[in-house]
């Protein structure tokens, strides 16, 4: 996969910015307003500008190939590293804002600070997010990308770019070279919900929201992103129902942005706390298990056990933080490894005569040296416990945020964990 980035400029820090509706890192600069906005960034810092996976100058994909978090995770810490950037400051828009803050939250060592403008907090309407969008609205925009994506007749050409004409003969040549409708049609239609992350984030976060909104990112979106991350400030700006930020209001983004930046020194925390997934495994009926086939013979099973966990550890990225009884407690970077690196194990575990049970949750974890602690390894072990025999139990949190990984969930209804607040929703992982 080759990814296409740039660097702008030469600051004091690094800036790295997701545009979340479209990008080409050669065609922005023919904008002139995008040229201004991205040249005004890199007064403030080193600008790092990539187009993701599938956009631009970057690789293409297929619709049905739509990248999980875990692989644009991977994407944007092998772009900081090709550009040698140790820790950045994470600039995300709209649909980038799910990247943005999974990355703040689980590599809080390489982010400085985070700003997250217009961000779309779950692309359709739930129950803890009413203003989100409806199926119906979903209906009305296919029909427009499949009919006018890429051409003067876009309806949702920004102002400034229709009363342009430099704009207004780039704007749909910058849509047609970034990505293709079937394309953009996919991510659009991804279901995500990153609310569960965002009490994870623990880095400096600037939150910048259109007070207007343009129907598709409201402005409840930014509002509810600020007050779920402790200390972050909210900027409103009145921007004519705009999206893009080159546009109308560009120049009070920019000067937000610097400001933010100026005020960032560099993080003194110990990183002892991140946005992690755990994984608990355990060996079913152990014990009865070991009693009819005899020390010896028991003694070799286990070894071939703990041989295939640690080799599925290790190809699926997998940390072990240690053994427990007859199981692992594992944690993973990335939510859609864990649920297949489980998925393995379960099925190597039945070769050798034996049965798995396995749980997973994402959320925060606390280091305590080589241990971890905090309420999802709690999380963790007690969705492990209720798993059935050979079964892949994972919260919703880990469903919403493997949406486009090709895993599917049975749902095994609301549970009540043994000492753990609220009421939680288990799936079993099946493909």
């Amino acid at each position: 996969m080759a990814l296409a980035y740039q660097l702008v400029g030469a600051g004091p820090l690094d800036l790295v910015y997701l545009e979340g509706y479209a990008s080409h890192v050669d065609l922005n600069w023919e904008s002139p307003r995008f040229a201004a906005f991205l040249e005004g960034l890199a007064e403030h810092a080193r600008l790092i500008v990539s187009d993701r996976r599938g956009y631009g100058c970057s690789d293409r994909f297929a619709p049905p190939e739509v990248p999980e978090i875990d692989v644009t995770t991977d994407d944007l810490l092998a772009v900081l590293d090709a550009a040698g950037s140790k820790r950045a400051v994470v600039f995300a828009t709209s649909f980038n804002g799910y990247l943005g803050a999974h990355f703040a939250a689980s590599h809080p060592d390489r982010v400085m600070g985070l700003v997250l403008e217009s961000p779309l907090v779950a692309t359709h309407r739930t129950r803890d997010i009413p203003w989100g969008l409806t199926d119906e609205w979903y209906e009305h925009l296919t029909s427009a990308i499949r009919a006018d994506w890429g051409t003067p007749q876009w309806r949702r050409t920004p102002v400034l770019a229709r009363q342009d004409p430099v704009e207004r003969d780039w704007f749909p040549r910058w849509q047609r070279a970034s990505v293709a409708p079937g394309a953009f049609l996919a991510e659009v239609h991804r279901r995500f919900d990153f609310s569960g992350v965002l009490s994870s984030i623990h880095v400096p976060t600037l939150v910048i929201a259109d007070a207007d909104g343009d129907g598709f990112v409201t402005p409840e979106n930014a509002r509810y992103v600020a007050r779920q991350i402790a200390g972050a400030e909210l900027v409103e700006l009145h921007r004519n129902n705009v999206v893009l930020p080159w546009y109308d209001g560009a120049e009070e983004i920019v000067s937000e942005i610097g400001r933010f930046v100026r005020g960032i020194r560099e993080h003194q925390a110990t990183f002892d706390r991140l946005l992690a997934t755990v994984l608990f495994t355990d060996v079913v009926d152990s014990t009865a298990q070991a009693a009819a086939l005899g020390d010896r013979a028991w003694r070799e099973v286990r070894e071939r056990h703990d041989g295939l966990v640690r080799s599925n550890l290790s190809h699926f990225r997998g940390l072990e933080i240690k053994t427990l009884g007859d199981g692992f407690l594992a944690t993973f970077d990335g939510p859609a490894r864990a649920v297949r690196c489980a998925q393995a194990i379960v099925r190597g575990a039945e070769a050798l005569g034996i049965q798995i049970r396995a749980g997973l949750h994402t959320g925060e974890i606390e280091l305590d040296g080589d241990d971890i602690t905090g309420i999802a390894v709690a999380i963790g072990a007690r969705i492990g416990a209720l798993a059935r025999p050979s079964e892949v139990l994972v919260s919703q949190t880990i469903k919403d945020l493997t949406t486009g990984s090709g895993i599917a969930f049975d749902d095994r209804g609301a549970h009540e964990l043994k000492g753990v607040p609220d009421t939680w929703r288990l799936y079993a992982a099946t493909a």
